[in-house]
């Protein structure tokens, strides 16, 4: 490597890994895990979300309007 090349990936590589901790922290909510955990803890099935899924109007909304 030259002149510094190193250094210059370590810092990059270090202010990542600082800006990921602070956008990630380790107790953070994550919505997939809660809603998955809802589910089972009263029982859904996957045939109940394709019964959800298949009855679902998959049309888009219709933009509101502030007249």
């Amino acid at each position: 490597m030259r002149g510094g090349e190193g250094d210059s990936r370590n810092t990059k590589a270090e202010t990542r890994a600082g800006l990921d901790a602070a956008m990630r922290p380790e107790g953070r909510l994550r919505l997939g895990t809660v809603l998955r955990d809802i589910g089972q803890r009263h029982g859904i099935t996957r045939d109940d979300i394709d019964a959800i899924e298949g009855a679902r109007d998959k049309r888009p909304a219709e933009p509101m309007a502030f007249d």
